[in-house]
C-alpha cells in the first residue's frame, strides 16, 4: 500500500489519512492519532536543549544577520588585539607574631 499519491501532486496529512482510512473521525480523537497509527508520522526523540526556541532558530537568525550584512555591505569588525594580562601581586608583609593575651 503506497502512502504517497501516484500523481506528482503531494497530499497534505488530512488528505493522506482520508485516502487510507475514510471516516477516521469516528475512531480517532485527532488527525495526528490516526496518522500515527497509519504510519504516516512518527515521533522522534530529541535532546531537551533542542526544544529551546533560541537554539532552534539560531540558524535562521544567523542567515538573517548574514543577509543584512550582504545587503548593507557591513563588514565584520576586526577583533581587538589581545594583550597579555598581567596580574600584579600584592606586596608581601612579614608574618606577624602572635601575642598572648594576659588578664
Amino acid at each position: 500500500m503506497s502512502v504517497l499519491p501516484e500523481s506528482s501532486e503531494r497530499l497534505n496529512l488530512r488528505e493522506q489519512v482520508e485516502r487510507l482510512l475514510p471516516g477516521w473521525q469516528s475512531w480517532y480523537p485527532s488527525l495526528f492519532d490516526a496518522a500515527a497509527d497509519l504510519g504516516l508520522i512518527r515521533a522522534r526523540v530529541c535532546a531537551p536543549s533542542s526544544l529551546l526556541l533560541s537554539t532552534r532558530h539560531a540558524a535562521v537568525q544567523q542567515e538573517a544577520l548574514q543577509a543584512f550584512k550582504e545587503k548593507w555591505l557591513v563588514e565584520d569588525e576586526p577583533d581587538p588585539p589581545r594583550l597579555p594580562i598581567r596580574l600584579q601581586r600584592a606586596p608581601q608583609r612579614p608574618p606577624q607574631k602572635l601575642q598572648k593575651w594576659r588578664r
